[in-house]
């Protein structure tokens, strides 16, 4: 960077971090054989500048692949609405790193309601749909290795740039001002570029056809030359049909032997020019090479040899020339892709319907009517709404309730609401207010990780884990489902412990959906926990999930309702109906023994008078005996045990 050392980037104090660049750098520059002139900075991105997303967090929302690895309905897709391939870049990287500076945030939530007042956006995206994507090929104009039509598309776009300042202008806002102006104007390469590349150049250099006629002097009288060999061709061959008489004569051209005078055989006898030279014997011809023509040839060749070399030495010196300003290109292509992607925003909000969040330096988390942005645009069926309340009083929510009845859902549209409102972007809800959020964690779902040796509940122990040891007070947590790769009360222990410790010692913002019904009974002990359940109605022998979130425990889990719907034989559901209430009878006759029935087995067990053998040891002084004594003393305990 041409300077005495970092400390204009404020990066001193990240050794690692300037370490990891100058190798990523170096390397750049060894396979790309370049120095690099474009890489003009240096930015440190701290941790605590962004909410951390963990892989299993990024993988569990769908935030751009969904969980069988495609591109379909996730996060992204339903949000990437943006006219430029730099924009939706942008838009990703916005969404798996979600902000915590809620300055940044509000400013991008005021652009975008700038765009939104009066439908402005729909005519800017008209103009942005025309802009090619100038980080790439600004990019590969740092590298000298930008081709003809990028600077097609590189001029385009740039004499583009003063209709979108002056459609900015009529938008008032402050932080779209400040956009506008970094975008900035370009009058001076536009001209250049009109100037010198031709409206649809070829796509490499290397035939030529790429500078305009008119830029370059020289160049034009080389292309001349060239052109103009067709006509002399013309004019030469008459005059030398009228010289010799010969009506059949030719003047041709190949690119073994250059330009020739061509005669057919049954004219070859008559007495040729002195200055005809012989050249080449065909079957049926005879071909010659004048001083005139040879002397034509070798200005026609060199001209179009010089006219490529003139060609390429021109473009490269406009590469060199367009590169002066790259720094300043470059602040306005990310200025330009920052409000693609803001315009996607507005045109969500309006056509979805969302709200803008309120960002707040208090905790807590509250949001009305709160709705899965990507599976309420691929279901069919209306989306039901849910509202989420959790703050200091209210630390975490237990959720119950039958498969299907949608409680992933409701925990996933959580999180991707508050991602959404860390991103900038309005939300699919009612209303939204979020205090400040470090993290999310979510340990959704079972999977097993074969290659690295792990079984379904060692991975959810693994993420467990993570989540107990990371999380913080400002963390949302998501917790789907622990214990179940286990036995029943393994599994009940481990959700029990680890929803105590979260809501005790962590105090994170925890949705904990369960279908261990004993966790219901958590608020009683803990006041920050409370119920609530997703209901649903059994309906001539059926069931209908009404996808609501009411509070209070579910009262049951309707599993062999599910288990008809997926398509479980009628014989089996029968005979597992029998077994459930079998099972359900033996528990409430359990459960009514009265616990005293219980006491006097507890008191003989404990009352019993213990062994002759245990009395014996508990008088004997270990300290007091020699080793004969204690080898009899032995075989007198085995005799007592025996008795």
């Amino acid at each position: 960077f041409n300077t005495r050392d970092l400390s204009a980037f404020d990066c001193m104090d990240v050794p690692a971090a300037i370490a990891a660049a100058g190798c990523l750098i170096q390397y750049a520059r060894e396979t790309q054989q370049s120095s690099l002139p474009h890489i003009q900075t240096l930015k440190v991105e701290h941790l605590s500048d962004s909410v951390i997303l963990d892989a299993a967090s990024r993988r569990n929302l769908e935030i751009d692949t969904n969980l069988t690895g495609g591109k379909t309905n996730t996060l992204l897709s339903v949000l990437d609405t943006t006219s430029t391939a730099m924009g939706s870049r942008l838009l990703s990287r916005w969404l798996n790193r979600p902000l915590r500076s809620h300055t940044v945030l509000t400013s991008r939530q005021q652009i975008t309601a700038a765009l939104m007042e009066n439908y402005h956006f729909e005519a800017l995206r008209d103009l942005f749909k025309k802009l090619g994507d100038l980080e790439r090929i600004l990019a590969r104009l740092g590298l000298r290795s930008a081709r003809p039509r990028d600077l097609a598309v590189l001029r385009d776009s740039l004499s583009l740039l003063p209709d979108l300042q002056e459609q900015l202008s009529q938008l008032k806002s402050l932080p779209l001002a400040l956009v506008a102006k970094t975008i900035g104007k370009y009058p001076e390469q536009v001209e250049r570029l009109q100037l010198a590349i031709e409206e649809n150049p070829p796509v490499v250099i290397r035939e030529g056809g790429v500078i305009a006629s008119g830029y370059d002097e020289e160049l034009d009288e080389l292309r001349n030359l060239s052109s103009n060999a067709g006509q002399f061709l013309i004019d030469l061959e008459i005059k030398e049909k009228q010289r010799t008489g010969i009506s059949t004569l030719k003047v041709g051209y190949n690119r073994v032997h250059g330009y020739y005078i061509e005669v057919s055989k049954s004219q070859a006898s008559i007495e040729f020019p002195a200055e005809y030279i012989r050249r080449q014997t065909l079957k049926n011809a005879e071909r010659f090479i004048t001083p005139e023509l040879k002397e034509f040839e070798d200005k026609v060749l060199s001209a179009k040899g010089k006219s490529l070399a003139r060609e390429k030495q021109l473009y490269e010196e406009l590469l060199e020339i367009l590169a002066g300003p790259l720094n300043l290109l470059q602040e306005s292509a990310q200025a330009i892709a920052e409000l693609d992607v803001l315009l996607s925003f507005a045109e969500r909000a309006v056509n979805l319907n969302y709200c803008c969040p309120t960002l707040s330096d208090t905790t807590g988390i509250s949001i009305v009517g709160g709705r899965h942005p990507v599976v309420e645009q691929v279901s069919s069926e209306s989306f039901v709404g849910n509202d989420v309340a959790l703050d200091d009083d209210s630390r975490m929510l237990i959720i119950t309730g039958p498969n299907m009845g949608g409680k992933s859902t409701y925990m996933r549209q959580t999180a991707l609401i508050v991602l959404l409102s860390l991103c900038g972007s309005y939300v699919p809800a009612k209303s939204a207010k979020l205090g400040p959020i470090d993290r999310i964690f979510t340990r959704i779902g079972s999977s097993d990780d074969l290659a690295g040796g792990r079984s379904t509940f060692m991975v959810e122990m693994t993420e467990t884990a993570n989540i107990l040891h990371n999380a913080s007070a400002d963390s949302l947590v998501l917790m789907d489902e622990i214990g179940r790769g286990t036995s029943t009360f393994d599994g009940l222990s481990l959700a029990w412990a680890a929803a105590v410790f979260i809501a005790q010692e962590i105090r994170a913002y925890t949705l904990f959906a369960t279908h261990y019904f004993e966790l219901t009974s958590l608020p009683e002990n803990y006041s920050s926990i409370r119920n609530v359940h997703l209901d649903a109605i059994e309906h001539d022998n059926g069931i209908v999930f009404l996808h609501a979130v009411k509070s209070g425990p579910a009262n049951q889990s309707y599993g062999l309702q599910v288990a008809q719907l997926a398509g479980i034989p009628s014989s089996v559901i029968a005979s597992a109906r029998q077994k459930l209430m079998q099972l359900e009878s033996e528990s409430e006759a359990f459960e009514a023994k009265p616990k005293e029935s219980l006491q006097p087995l507890q008191s003989e067990m404990f009352d019993a008078q213990p062994h002759p053998a245990v009395e014996f040891l508990e008088r004997l002084e270990p300290d007091e005996i020699s080793a004969k004594e204690a080898l009899s003393i032995l075989y007198e305990l085995k005799k007592k045990t025996q008795a």
